[in-house]
């Protein structure tokens, strides 16, 4: 399998490219790559979405295709424009699954925070527009409702996106509809109480919904230099790192299980198959703590499988009345752009630069900076 440039294809060591100039797509054992060296290769699948509806009938293969080109427009926008990269970097292959499977704006994708959602933006047709992202009269650098029917919340900040879909999950019952409701939070906003107390009262309630954790292992930043990743720090890092399953849920388990392929070997040194469940959040009635809240809970699953993760999504979403299911997967931040997995809290937010080398546009300052700057000279201290 390879995207043919015109020019020439070649492969060699187990791996095949496609080649044209300096910009290269190659197919490795762990999937597509891409080199930018010389700039934003083609798209063809990508080139194909205006909406989610134009994913529906992609097979698994052109899914994974379409991950790698979304990945290089998050990456050719960003240096355009600055903006957060890193994040939208690591839910690339989970902002695919998550289209290609639910039906949205019917059903509800919710984004805690909304810094990871350029790749959600670009499929929902504001492709066009994202050059003019974080820019007056330009798309907003979050989720916002006045802009997409596809945001169904905005934030201004994090851990409120459970809530969020709580309220939405109650209210399309009282309504008597059955669409999907589906929140994404990281590990980081997960540390908040508002999290805790949104999870505490879905359990209670007992509707269904789907909160997706987004693991990338950046619980507490900074937790990567240049030198490469350190280890996070935090109780929830701690029991994040260990988790595995109770016999509580076993039957819902082994039915994962039974669809799903081992998790792949990159993608968290403790998720080497699917049934991991946190020994440390194992309560003396053996449950887990997000069970104990009574959300049923999978994973940890590999969050940069495609296959994997339309599997687990289809399932959830064909269960008869599940209640609410927690999703446990694990992400690289800055997933396949080598500046930003090497340093992905330098990268988390950045200015213009060449996506080539990372390196800032000359005459470039991000706002904080020149912000900072013009403080200092007006405050009348210094």
């Amino acid at each position: 399998m390879w995207i043919c440039f015109q020019l020439c294809v070649k492969a060699s060591g187990g791996s095949t490219e496609a080649e044209e100039g300096n910009i290269i797509i190659r197919k490795e054992k762990d999937g597509w790559q891409t080199d930018f060296s010389a700039g934003m290769p083609p798209t063809p699948i990508l080139d194909t979405i205006n909406y989610p509806v134009h994913m529906k009938n992609l097979s698994v293969k052109d899914l994974e295709k379409l991950a790698t080109e979304l990945r290089a427009e998050i990456v050719h926008t960003v240096s355009k424009t600055g903006g957060h990269l890193s994040s939208s970097l690591g839910v690339v292959e989970l902002t695919v699954a998550l289209h290609h499977v639910f039906n949205a704006p019917e059903d509800k994708i919710i984004w805690d925070v909304g810094h990871q959602a350029y790749g959600h933006k670009i499929l929902t047709g504001r492709r066009s527009k994202m050059h003019t992202i974080r820019k007056t009269s330009g798309l907003a650098g979050f989720p916002k409702r006045e802009e997409s029917v596809y945001d169904a919340f905005g934030a201004g900040h994090s851990s409120t996106s459970i809530s969020a879909g709580l309220g939405m999950a109650v209210a399309r019952d009282l309504l008597g509809k059955d669409n999907s409701i589906v929140s994404v939070i990281g590990d980081g906003a997960m540390t908040a109480g508002q999290a805790y107390e949104a999870m505490n009262n879905a359990g209670f309630l007992d509707t269904n919904l789907i909160v997706v954790l987004n693991d990338n292992k950046q619980v507490s930043l900074p937790t990567a230099t240049l030198d490469g990743p350190a280890t996070p720090v935090g109780a929830l890092s701690q029991t994040l790192s260990k988790l595995q399953a109770s016999p509580k849920f076993r039957l819902l388990r082994e039915a994962a299980k039974s669809i799903t392929k081992q998790i792949g070997p990159q993608a968290h040194e403790v998720a080497a198959k699917f049934d991991e469940y946190a020994r440390g959040m194992i309560s003396s009635s053996g449950s887990t703590f997000f069970e104990e809240l009574g959300l049923y809970y999978i994973g940890p699953v590999d969050g940069h499988n495609i296959d994997d993760l339309v599997t687990i999504f289809q399932k959830v979403n064909t269960m008869p009345a599940p209640g609410p299911v927690l999703i446990h997967i694990i992400t690289e931040k800055g997933k396949g752009y080598p500046p930003a997995e090497a340093a992905a809290d330098r990268m988390h937010g950045v200015v213009k630069f060449r996506s080539k080398d990372r390196k800032a546009d000359e005459g470039e300052s991000p706002y904080t900076f020149v912000y900072s700057i013009l403080r200092g000279v007006i405050d009348k201290r210094s």
